[in-house]
């Protein structure tokens, strides 16, 4: 299975927005071991908030390595795995806002990084699941309070 974000995507709760969706098309990735997506409408209530345009991108785009990595040999003397390669994997979302009236706007991004050492993927696939599950289900259950946090600078 390959990234292919369904479209809309919901969003989680966040003060000031009332179920809110984003509709994607498939775009086109700043390079090959990339998928990019633009957000081209939205639902639910979200006054204020931009579309997709090329001043004021809002773009999703998931990154793989260029080259995967995979484990070394175990050192047939000492039988001691030496250092363990790391597969980065990225989903940058970028999203354009003026800081000001009259202003160009600037682009605001998230990143979100997955470090996996090499052979985890087959050794124990079941906790690269957990890690991306906990890490949805704790950025998801927070959003509002880090929305907030972001406006307030009160963590």
């Amino acid at each position: 299975m390959t990234i292919s974000f369904s479209s809309p995507i919901t969003g989680a709760a966040v003060t000031g927005l009332t179920s809110p969706t984003y509709t994607l098309v498939a775009d086109v990735a700043p390079v090959v071991y990339a998928k990019q997506y633009a957000v081209t409408a939205l639902g639910g209530t979200q006054t204020g908030v931009d579309v997709h345009l090329a001043s004021k991108p809002f773009t999703f785009t998931f990154f793989r390595p260029a080259s995967l990595r995979t484990l070394p040999s175990v050192n047939p003397i000492t039988g001691v795995l030496g250092a363990v390669p790391r597969n980065v994997y990225k989903l940058v979302v970028r999203k354009g806002a003026a800081p000001l009236a009259n202003q160009n706007p600037l682009v605001m991004y998230c990143t979100i990084s997955l470090d996996i050492p090499a052979g985890i993927d087959v050794y124990e696939p079941e906790d690269i699941r957990a890690l991306v599950s906990s890490a949805a289900g704790a950025f998801w259950a927070n959003a509002s309070d880090i929305s907030q946090s972001l406006l307030t600078g009160l963590i």
